[in-house]
């Protein structure tokens, strides 16, 4: 089974987040709902693009185009792999997605009707109001540019104000064409009032669940359409099944290592120790007794285990996930990424076989590598700590070495809250005092641009012609395309830099156990962990991957 695809009977229950990991995975999770321009998005990565617009009228805002990119890339039948998420539930992320799509589809339904009465009966009044919207778009991003003429914006709406005044207390012809120009360009009014209604109760709802997200009290995503309730649902099975391989591909054991971008999903290498000395039987001894790097690693992988234990009843260790790791050679700007396949991978997952083999044979030359890996996720998702550790034999000189990887925060553009729709003003008489005004949630312009797009929802390739699309930057993951540097949050910084020092020398305990159970001279080897020892203590965040040859 190589798509990791489940065929079992029924629907799987999703889980929301997992202990650690809720805060990211809602912060992200809280952009499917949001009402902001797409490009807040756009600066955060420059290898993500936006798709300009033909008419600025149909132009998704951030909550849209990130639902709709993420839901096609991440489920779409076509797609290419994805980089692991660390620190957060990808799944969930995927689900909201799915439940605002659904939300504003709801929305679409409504207004399509309303555009289908009003747009069909009364087109040439609709087409004007359009067009006279779509003209002040033009001339207020000409204004944003800095050009004089985007101050003509607001009497362009004045225009047609004065112009359904006109037609409506002196139309032109007689009889049947006579009343028809007269409501001709007040009736999308009466429409838009309506639709103004509707758009404002999505609003709402859009709102809460964005803000009851980035508080930690959001409700979690329904997505009725993912149950499949009878066999000839193909829709909802096709989408069950997205969902499964999804998490599969989550939970694979083979990363890419991209270079100076470090670790795809695990953040670039900000600190490497390496500690090699030669292969010597100790005194008395004639012959080393022979062993195999997969018996350093899996001693090294037990006393690892043992980290959360400790002397004093103060602090310590959460638990962390250790696991091994097969890690695929990838260039810095590769667009896509390609997992193992063949009888020694089970989905997406790497045989326990085939990892030790690669840990015994692939230390030089041509293929991938093997890596065992400790891993804390802490606050709440935001800061994801990975040491990894490889074990190699060449000649005669055994080496352990331990490299270091920090993944920091989402940025905070995804822990913002709903700006309030409100503002202070001076009161007119008493000028000294102020008072508070409600702001509408949306303003006229955005329930035009609504109701504009409504009914090509249901013909999306023509809404993303019309409107414009957001590229994802690839190889793409939900983690580590949004992330900011730990290193600027004190606390995170020295939870990243005080990991390093007790891993190592569980690390290097357990290697210099398993060489003097078999016979080898130990001296060079505890001297240079010791000397490692102190040197980590002074660790300090390098670019370890930068070289300056």
């Amino acid at each position: 089974m190589t798509d990791g695809f489940d065929f079992s009977p029924g629907a799987q229950v999703p889980l929301t987040g997992t202990d650690g990991e809720t805060g990211a995975t809602q912060a992200l999770a809280s952009a499917a709902y949001r009402d902001s321009p797409v490009a807040a998005l756009i600066a955060i990565n420059e290898a993500a693009s936006a798709k300009p617009p033909r008419l600025s009228l149909f132009e998704p805002n951030l909550g849209e185009a990130f639902a709709r990119a993420v839901q096609v890339r991440m489920l779409g039948g076509a797609r290419n792999q994805l980089v692991q998420s660390f620190g957060v539930e990808p799944q969930t992320v995927v689900e909201h997605c799915l439940a605002a799509n659904r939300i504003r589809q709801e929305r679409d339904t409504k207004l399509t009707m309303l555009m289908g009465a009003f747009g069909v009966l009364f087109l040439p009044g609709v087409l004007l109001w359009l067009g006279a919207f779509q003209l002040r778009r033009s001339l207020a991003s000409l204004k944003a540019s800095g050009n004089r003429y985007g101050a003509l914006g607001g009497a362009v709406i004045a225009v047609m104000v004065v112009l359904a005044a006109l037609f409506a207390i002196k139309p032109p012809f007689s009889g049947f064409w006579q009343q028809y120009f007269r409501v001709m360009m007040i009736a999308p009014v009466i429409g838009w009032f309506w639709a103004k209604r509707i758009c404002e109760h999505t609003a709402k709802d859009l709102r809460d669940r964005w803000g009851g997200l980035v508080a930690g009290s959001g409700v979690g995503a329904k997505i009725p359409e993912a149950v499949p309730r009878n066999p000839n649902q193909v829709r909802a099975e096709t989408l069950r099944q997205s969902l499964v391989k999804l998490s599969a591909e989550q939970r694979s054991n083979v990363v890419f290592y991209a270079g100076p971008k470090g670790i795809l999903g695990m953040g670039s290498r900000w600190g490497a120790w390496h500690m090699a000395e030669e292969l010597i039987p100790a005194e008395g001894v004639t012959d080393i007794n022979p062993f195999r790097s997969w018996d350093v690693i899996r001693a090294i992988h037990d006393r690892l285990r043992m980290l959360e234990r400790t002397p004093l009843h103060t602090g310590g260790f959460t638990k962390p996930s250790i696991r091994h790791w097969v890690v695929v050679p990838v260039g810095e700007g590769a667009g896509s990424i390609s997992r193992p396949t063949g009888p020694e991978v089970d989905g997406f997952t790497v045989k326990d076989f085939e990892i030790q083999r690669i840990c015994n044979t692939q230390q030089f030359g041509k293929g991938n590598r093997h890596y065992l890996g400790i891993q804390f996720t802490l606050w709440e998702g935001n800061l994801v700590i990975t040491l990894m550790v490889t074990v190699t034999v060449l000649a005669h000189t055994l080496r352990v070495d331990v490299t270091a990887h920090a993944l920091g925060p989402v940025n905070s553009l995804f822990t913002s809250g709903p700006p309030g729709k409100s503002k202070t003003v001076s009161k007119s008489v008493k000028f000294w005092e102020t008072r508070t005004v409600q702001l509408p949630l949306i303003d006229s312009g955005e329930v035009v641009r609504l109701a504009a797009r409504a009914p090509l929802t249901w013909f999306p390739s023509v809404l993303d012609h019309l409107g414009g699309t957001l590229s994802l930057p690839e190889p793409f993951g939900l983690r580590h395309t949004w992330v900011d540097k730990p290193w600027p949050h004190r606390f995170m910084a020295d939870d990243a830099l005080r990991t390093a020092t007790p891993v190592l020398r569980a690390v290097h305990a357990a290697a210099i156990q398993v060489m003097a159970e078999n016979g080898v001279d130990t001296s060079h080897f505890s001297s240079r962990s010791m000397a490692l020892s102190g040197q980590v203590q002074s660790a300090e965040p390098k670019k370890a991957d930068a070289y300056d040859a």
